[in-house]
């Protein structure tokens, strides 16, 4: 008899990927993905079997690993979030024309109304233009299931395959029923004679492949098929397309309301590319068709042509669901029942919260060595006749610095973006330009401008909050540690240009001066803000315990 166990949607899916024989995770955490690893890895130390799981420096590394494990013949699970996809997506792209050997699932999760992203984009789209399949699952345990047909279909079409959770289902809790036995990671082999070239590609290889690529189009339509249903029983010839959470939140009206399912046809897609005929199948079958899923309006774009002049399809096009935010379960039931949602959709949701939880806006843990820098490096702008200064600021913790009272950085782009965006602005004539970014997202994509900065005569500050950890997705190890200084000066940095600063309370003063002199400097520096995560020390995430800056 299976057994069932209570689990996350990303604890689902790590928990599958090991019962379907994975070989090894990879990622790089970022919310609302980070469970998919963190969970893997401790199945996998559980175990002891041989797997493996590691972080890479950013989402295209992982990528890259994840690869050459396929290469090598085994499963591997790549995890990141939407944006993370960026960050990978010259590898995701190239993967579907060199295929893939072991089986390859890119475990992405977005996040609609943004709770911790700097936008809302849609893997669907992505997946699409690289025509590679994706799964978006339901529920827990829908992830699980998916996630083992994923290896396989990834092995079955030599393709990657796109598992696709959003927040809500990454983040929520559901029975899941899992398999008997949990097969060892075993390799499938190497690639043959005959595909050894496969993956080398130059034009002449690279062309081939793509046109394969092509011509598999229809197959991973098949491929996908069984994953759509369409029911037409609705009496009233009202339709319903949805996915994913679409799905579920559609399923809990029905349930909460005792409605009979067959008041309504449905279409549920559960897996893309989507055959198209199905779309016009059922367009003929309604004269009104309410479209439920998250994020893009995806799939209302695919069937508007198909409805035009026969039915009218209503979703986030026409308004009556706002064109961003989340769904949820009251805006599906205000829909169904022939209203607009007014505002945002995740709007009344908030409002419901609000009315039994006081809303706590983000900001710096108390004690963190974050506000302390920020107190140096803006006195010490102001100090030196910069009356409003302008931070590049980047993506974690440190962003919280935007807010007052500190009001310190005044970008936040994508990763990496603070230190390439100073480096612009020193070349356009700012003076002193100020980057700031954590020595994760350093190593993640900030490291390549500092190459350039070494050779600049600009006066371009970049300065690295290094707390020896990744602070805002949950504490994860980062790849290296104490060597921003040396790199720096590997690259061309002198001595007097490279500065590690401890941001305590005591020092500020000293801190302060010191970062007049240098911003006057009409030359490049590195200044290195070192002092570890109150919250990790907390809960003894070193191996070594803080002394002298607590």
């Amino acid at each position: 008899m299976k057994k069932s166990k209570l689990l996350l949607g990303d604890e689902a899916l790590a928990l599958a990927a090991c019962d379907a024989g994975v070989k090894a995770f990879y990622g790089y955490p970022g919310t609302p993905s980070t469970e998919i690893f963190e969970a893997g890895e401790k199945y996998i130390e559980k175990t002891n079997d041989g797997r493996v799981a590691e972080w890479a420096a950013n989402e295209k590394v992982a990528y890259e690993f994840a690869l050459g494990t396929s290469y090598a013949g085994f499963r591997t699970v790549v995890t990141m979030k939407h944006v993370g996809l960026n960050v990978a997506f010259d590898a995701f792209v190239n993967s579907a024309i060199t295929g893939v050997q072991g089986g390859l699932v890119v475990a992405v999760a977005d996040d609609p109304s943004m709770h911790s992203s700097q936008n809302e984009q849609d893997t669907r789209v992505l997946a699409d233009f690289a025509h590679i399949p994706l799964l978006e699952p339901a529920t827990p345990q829908e992830v699980y299931d998916f996630t083992i047909q994923a290896f396989e279909l990834s092995e079955r079409l030599k393709l990657p395959v796109v598992l696709r959770l959003v927040t809500r289902l990454a983040h929520s809790r559901g029975e899941v029923y899992t398999a008997e036995k949990r097969l060892a990671p075993t390799s499938v082999g190497i690639p043959s004679e005959e595909e050894k070239n496969n993956w080398v590609l130059i034009p002449a290889i690279a062309r081939g492949r793509y046109r394969d690529l092509r011509d598999k189009l229809p197959n991973i339509i098949d491929a996908a098929a069984k994953y759509n249903s369409f029911s037409a029983n609705g009496r009233l010839k009202e339709g319903v397309l949805m996915a994913g959470m679409g799905i579920a939140y559609f399923e809990q009206y029905l349930s909460d309301n005792d409605i009979d399912p067959k008041k309504y046809n449905q279409l549920k897609i559960g897996a893309y590319p989507v055959d198209v005929q199905l779309l016009k199948d059922f367009v003929e079958k309604c004269d009104t068709i309410y479209v439920f899923e998250e994020d893009y309006p995806y799939l209302e774009d695919m069937i508007i042509p198909y409805a035009e002049g026969k039915c009218k399809v209503h979703g986030r096009r026409d308004g009556i669901l706002a064109i961003d935010g989340e769904l949820n379960l009251s805006t599906v039931r205000t829909v169904l029942a022939g209203k607009k949602v007014e505002g945002k959709v995740d709007d009344d949701l908030l409002a419901q919260i609000s009315d039994l939880i006081e809303i706590r806006p983000p900001k710096l843990c108390d004690g963190c060595g974050h506000s302390d820098a920020y107190e140096a490096i803006t006195k010490a702008l102001k100090n030196i006749g910069v009356d409003d200064p302008r931070i590049f600021g980047d993506i974690g913790c440190y962003t919280l610095g935007v807010q007052p009272p500190f009001n310190a950085i005044n970008t936040c782009v994508e990763m990496g973006a603070s230190l390439s965006m100073a480096f612009g602005a020193a070349m356009a004539g700012m003076s002193p330009a100020v980057g700031v970014i954590g020595d994760s997202t350093f190593f993640h994509s900030g490291m390549p401008t500092l190459l350039s900065a070494a050779k600049s005569n600009l006066n371009l500050n970049l300065i690295i909050m290094d707390n020896a950890i990744v602070g805002m997705t949950g504490q994860q190890v980062p790849v290296a540690a104490d060597i921003a200084p040396t790199l720096a000066k590997a690259t061309g940095f002198e001595e007097d240009q490279v500065h590690v600063f401890i941001p305590l309370p005591k020092k500020t003063n000293e801190n302060i001066e010191k970062l007049e002199k240098i911003f006057k400097e009409d030359k490049p520096s590195l200044i290195v803000f070192k002092r570890k995560c109150i919250q990790a020390m907390r809960r003894k995430l070193y191996t070594k315990p803080e002394k002298a800056e607590v």
